[in-house]
């Protein structure tokens, strides 16, 4: 039986309780509320238009960047310690990280326009199992020594992790959650990995003409 038909009908209300709670927390977007805070202004309608630490540090500087970095991973890190100290039920933690992600990607008062879920996840998964989050970094330092690159091999580094967690994991509610926060952020990235395959291409293209007029 999957796992999330074990809930019995008292676990529902108690886990609805805490998903709700770490969705609202996922809300709280630190990039929109620091700018707003210092500048007055909407950083959606600057630079790429999200509310990340990177575009932030084109509005703010240094401090921005590392402020937004932190209080993103950070909520991500209380979603899963708030939810623990809640419950014991695994399951309603898997569900914890998945909201709060949720909630910073598609915050209800911001009009559903939020952030990508990159610094979130990472903070979530550290609190779920320090080992997944110690995967995610050795997966992205191959990647990064390969194609020199932060975006793709980041998003390829999540993409990694629900195999990983198929392999190794015996905790199929945490399998389940990591799954499910690699499916969020691939898909909010999904542009960005367009992108950055679209570049990869052109490269290869420029770096062996020959071969691509020998196909043709």
């Amino acid at each position: 039986m999957p796992w999330i038909e074990q809930f019995e009908p008292a676990n529902w209300g108690e886990a609805g309780w805490i998903a709700l709670g770490a969705y609202f927390l996922g809300c709280f977007t630190t990039g929109y509320y620091l700018v707003r805070m210092w500048t007055d202004e909407d950083i959606r309608d600057s630079g790429s238009g999200n509310v990340g630490a990177k575009n932030v540090g084109r509005a703010l500087g240094k401090t921005g960047f590392f402020l937004t970095l932190l209080g993103d991973f950070g909520k991500g890190v209380f979603a899963i310690w708030a939810a623990r100290h809640f419950t014991s039920d695994p399951r309603a933690v898997s569900l914890a990280a998945i909201a709060v992600v949720a909630g910073h990607i598609w915050p209800i008062q911001l009009f559903f326009r939020g952030g990508k879920g990159m610094a979130t996840s990472l903070g979530a998964l550290l609190a779920l199992d320090y080992h997944f989050a110690g995967a995610f970094l050795l997966f992205f330092a191959a990647g990064f020594a390969v194609l020199r690159k932060t975006v793709l091999p980041g998003l390829l580094a999540f993409a990694c992790l629900p195999a990983l967690c198929l392999y190794l994991d015996s905790n199929p509610a945490r399998s389940f959650g990591i799954s499910v926060l690699a499916i969020l952020i691939v898909f909010a990235h999904r542009k960005n990995l367009f992108e950055e395959i679209v570049l990869l291409l052109e490269r290869r293209h420029l770096h062996h003409p020959h071969q691509h007029k020998k196909s043709l």
